[in-house]
Order: structure tokens, then sequence, then C-alpha cells
């Protein structure tokens, strides 16, 4: 038996089970040791002929194909065991793994090279660094302090960066990020560039701290 959200259905029995159980151990992984809540998530799987992406939500408009919460699905919230993870995932066999930005974290999110680049500046620079995922499509997502999406703007114009068009974005508050080792959209799965930890899943650090070396990075890569 394959994943049938929504009607898509997967016929490797066998590779979706285990990562199935990887998932549900990822799960009980945000919850439990990192705090974070986690939404299931619809999946995506490219059409006949390698064309448009199939939703599992089932939707054949689907604007944001295997990239979007499943309305019908509960939340797994912060402090769950892998016992009622298994459980709640149990009930949406296939779904994608979703953290739910603004609460414990926000984003700033920029293209991987640049993202790497920054990476090595900013520990050599000895500065605080908090998760980082990096999408199959080609981006880093830093996680910075709940806030930090909507102080964007602003401290950009105070560092000077406001007019140079980086390619630059913060997500807040009702946004979702795939997490690994999740799909998203039928691409490929997510991965950590750096991996949580105790230290830095419940204290990510301020947007301002890490905002002048993306900007930085990602002008010069741009030039």
């Amino acid at each position: 038996m394959g994943f049938t959200i929504g009607g898509i259905r997967d016929k490797r029995s066998g590779s979706r089970r285990r990562g199935r159980a990887s998932e549900c151990t990822a799960v009980a992984e945000y919850t439990g040791l990192w705090g974070w809540d986690v939404v299931p998530g619809a999946r995506a799987r490219r059409g006949p002929d390698g064309g448009a992406s199939e939703c599992s939500c089932g939707r054949s408009n689907c604007p944001s194909p295997g990239a979007h919460p499943l309305g019908f699905a509960p939340e797994v919230q912060a402090g769950a065991t892998l016992e009622k993870v298994t459980k709640a995932w149990s009930e949406v066999p296939g779904a994608a793994v979703l953290l739910p930005v603004g609460r414990a974290f926000d984003v700033i999110e920029v293209a991987e090279p640049a993202g790497r680049r920054a990476l090595v500046r900013l520990e050599r620079m000895g500065l605080p660094l908090g998760p980082v995922a990096g999408t199959p499509h080609g981006r880093a997502q830093f996680l910075v302090a709940p806030g930090g999406a909507a102080e964007l703007p602003s401290l950009l114009y105070r560092m000077g960066w406001d007019d140079a068009g980086l390619d630059l974005h913060g997500l807040g508050p009702g946004s979702h990020i795939t997490a690994p080792p999740s799909d998203l959209a039928g691409l490929g799965p997510v991965r950590w560039l750096r991996p949580p930890t105790l230290d830095t899943a419940g204290r990510p650090p301020q947007a301002r701290l890490l905002l002048g070396t993306l900007a930085y990075v990602t002008h010069r890569l741009a030039v």
C-alpha cells in the first residue's frame, strides 16, 4: 500500500514504510528535543512524462503542489513523544514534515551558494548561528529569532541594503517550511546545512546578527 492522500498512490511500499519510520523519528526529534510544532503536509510527484507535479491534496489545480499543509490534518505540538507522533502520522500516511514559521523561529532565505559562503564567514567571525536548511531548488533557509522577518525591511534600510535588489527574503507567521527528511514539491529531499542542536533550536540568533553578512555575500555573488 502506498500513500493515498487525496488520491496519489505510490506502489513502492517497502521504501515508503522505511521513509515513514524515518519521518516519525524526525518529527519526534523536532517536537521532543527541539520544542517545535510540526504540521503534516502534502506531497507531490511529477506527472506522466515529467509533466507538472501532482499534489497529494487531490486538487487538480493546486497552486503549491507538495508545499502546503494538509488542511484536514491536526498539527503535532511541541513535546509530543514518539508514540504520539507515530499515532498521528499513521492517520496521514505519506505526509510531509512541515514546520510552522513565526512561533519558535522566523526564516531568512537566500540562494544556497550565498548561504554556504555566508555560513563560512559567520563561523569564522564567531557569530551565533541557528539551524540552516537547504532545499532541492537551491535555497538556504536560516532560522532566526521570531520577529526577524518583520524587522527585515527596516534592518536592510539601516544597513544601506534596502535598494540593492537582493535575493534575500524573510518568512514569518503564516508560512511553513518543509523539514528534512521530507521531499519538497516533488523536487527532492530537504536537508540540513547546519542541523539543530540543543543550544540553537530553542534560541535562534537575532536576524540583525546575520543580516549584514548575508546581504554582503548575496550582493557579491549577484554582481
